[in-house]
């Protein structure tokens, strides 16, 4: 059964281009030109890949992002002739797995595709296992995607949720930004790392006090550990 790949983006010769390439590559193609219709056939057809522009009638491609990610965890690679570190780092930081700046080549696009969707596939072979990291007070599953602190359920963007659990299941290692930035997101990223302190600042106020056997720790020059206290 071929992959499903929803394109979003009001330049109708862009959403034929992209459809001509990647239906050529098997996948099964649908469109949409405006922010409302994507969130709509998104809930319909529940594509396993989004390619998703910022600039939108009706709804920008933030807050479809946003939608997207109340519901799904299927991958978002967003699309824009905004090149701005800003730019990507909110697309980041609000649940985007990727980021291709216009004018761009279809064949690297679809590439990025590939690379995106066999990521995904290699992650949910790896944690077929294990899925559920537990500590004292804290439990990360990655199953249903919920994080615990104290036997209760904490609102967690999917990001967030998995950097905690790549951190927890690996304690006491230090990761450089660029390190997480590669092994969590999954892609190179060319930019600002600050989408990392951003996201490890949001799960400290999550985990604040909660336990005194482990802590998010910062090492100064270096990136950050999970770090565990026997």
């Amino acid at each position: 059964m071929s992959n499903k790949i929803l394109v979003v983006d009001d330049d109708l010769h862009i959403c034929e281009l992209l459809k001509l390439y990647l239906e050529n590559e098997s996948y099964t193609v649908y469109t949409a030109n405006d922010g409302q219709t994507a969130v709509d056939t998104f809930h319909s057809k529940s594509p396993d890949l989004v390619l998703l522009d910022i600039m939108l009638p009706k709804m920008d491609g933030w807050q479809v992002c946003r939608e997207i990610r109340k519901i799904s965890s299927a991958p978002i690679i967003m699309l824009s002739a905004k090149g701005e570190t800003f730019d990507k780092v909110l697309g980041l930081e609000l649940g985007a797995d990727d980021y291709v700046t216009k004018p761009f080549d279809a064949k690297e696009v679809v590439a990025r595709i590939k690379a995106v969707l066999r990521r995904t596939k290699d992650d949910s072979e790896a944690v077929t296992e294990k899925k559920t990291v537990v500590y004292d007070g804290l439990e990360i599953n990655l199953v249903n995607y919920e994080l615990k602190v104290k036997g209760v359920a904490v609102d967690t963007p999917p990001k967030e949720l998995e950097l905690i659990y790549h951190f927890a299941s690996n304690p006491n290692r230090v990761y450089t930004r660029d390190q997480l930035l590669d092994e969590v997101w999954g892609f190179d990223y060319y930019g600002d790392s600050r989408t990392v302190d951003v996201h490890v600042k949001r799960l400290r106020e999550k985990l604040e006090g909660v336990s005194d056997k482990w802590t998010l720790k910062t090492v100064w020059g270096v990136g950050y550990k999970f770090e565990t206290k026997e």
